[in-house]
């Protein structure tokens, strides 16, 4: 029953993660894409009165005049709208799924021996020091003279997330370790918010009703990083996924699959916010960008392309080779993947393939030859099935299922 109810929570909380989260990434996007196409003002007496941009644009049946202020207007409005608990909602659902499934059963689906013989209090520690940790080792560097310029601090950046995919990749399981590359991003993401940008814009409105001129810097830094929290979303929302795709997580060097499909999340969304901006370019967008992004994943799948072993021989007739196999799926998969799991933490068969019976193992020889190649399943190893017995199998499939 235990399981049973750790799976409804995880739906539901992952459920209310993917709702806020798609409130938050709209939001953001749409601010991205409105100070982007932000003009100057047509009629003089709105920028007399402080108006720096406007645009207009038609949606659901009506007309809108979006103004932004270069500080703030000479007299604030009654009703101000804030956008920030999108972003506070999605932080606190997903570390409460990252605490219900990868710290809650770390020792399923982040430890793994082979990578790192780690206990569960350890892992826990260390994946916390990462979500903390990187949010102060990229505030520092914000707070440094790199922050003036884009370039600097996106290079550094760069390097310091290459060096936590290699560290996070070479600590967990590879499904765990992109997890909480995502999570060490999402984490950045929301303290940008609740440390900089809220405080930043409550100082402004402060200011405005004590009758202060508002300094324009805190929304200056306000700026920089959701400008930051934009380039990070693509990269965060593949590790959402990632969990799905055992070639990318399981591959040998998955940490280089990481760091190129998290580059080439960034490229792309240089692409299009530098898109946004087209009309300041006679309507021409350098392709570049875009097109490195399309490379580097095209790059990862040819590079990713199961490698086909050699078809031995063997003297065992076909139906006593299914019989071997079927003695190791049953007490090295089928223990999870049956319709009523015995093996701890699963009250249903991961993504309801069933392997209890022999038509079962036949209809799913391709994905059990992908997680079994990559060395995903079973997840952390957890029924300790031997090399021996992986190469057994996939020797079978290799051979085309013999039955």
């Amino acid at each position: 029953m235990s399981a049973y109810l750790i799976d409804w929570l995880s739906l539901c909380i992952r459920w209310l993660h993917f709702i806020v989260g798609i409130a938050w990434i709209g939001s953001s996007f749409y601010f991205i894409w409105l100070d982007n196409h932000l003009t100057p003002p047509e009629d003089p007496e709105a920028s007399r009165k402080g108006v720096g941009g406007e645009l207009w644009s038609v949606h659901g049946g009506g007309f809108y005049h979006a103004q932004k202020y270069r500080t703030a207007p000479e007299k604030l409005p009654k009703t101000l709208h804030w956008f920030y608990w999108e972003a506070y909602s999605t932080f606190l659902s997903g570390f409460a799924l990252l605490t219900l499934l990868y710290f809650g059963q770390a020792e399923i689906y982040l430890i793994d021996p082979a990578v790192m013989p780690l206990s569960k209090p350890a892992a826990i520690g260390i994946g916390l020091a990462f979500l903390v940790g990187g949010w102060f080792v990229y505030d520092g560097l914000c707070r440094t003279k790199l922050a003036k310029s884009g370039v600097a601090t996106g290079s550094v950046l760069a390097v310091l997330l290459a060096a936590a995919a290699w560290g996070l990749c070479h600590l967990f399981s590879g499904r765990g370790a992109f997890i909480m590359f995502g999570a060490v991003l999402g984490t950045i993401m929301v303290a940008n918010v609740f440390f900089v940008i809220i405080p930043g814009q409550r100082e402004m409105v402060r200011a405005k009703l004590e009758n202060r001129v508002p300094d324009p810097g805190p929304g200056l830094r306000g700026k920089l990083r959701s400008t930051h929290n934009t380039y990070f979303t693509l990269p965060v929302l593949f590790t959402m996924i990632s969990n799905h795709y055992a070639m990318t997580y399981g591959a040998h060097y998955n940490w280089l699959v990481l760091i190129a499909l998290s580059m080439a999340g960034v490229l792309i969304r240089v692409y299009f916010v530098s898109r946004h901006k087209a009309h300041e370019r006679g309507g021409r967008t350098n392709p570049l960008p875009m097109a490195l992004g399309i490379m580097l994943v095209a790059g990862v799948a040819v590079a990713l392309v199961p490698a086909r072993g050699p078809q031995t021989a063997v003297a065992d007739s076909p139906a006593i080779q299914f019989q071997k196999v079927q003695l190791i799926v049953a007490k090295r998969c089928a223990v999870c993947h049956m319709a009523v799991p015995t093996q701890g933490g699963f009250s249903a068969p991961p993504g309801g393939v069933r392997l209890d019976l022999p038509d079962h193992i036949l209809m799913h020889t391709a994905k059990m030859q992908q997680q079994l190649a990559a060395r995903t399943m079973p997840v952390g190893n957890v029924t300790g099935l031997t090399d021996d017995e992986r190469a057994e199998l996939l020797a079978w499939i290799a051979r085309g299922s013999p039955h």
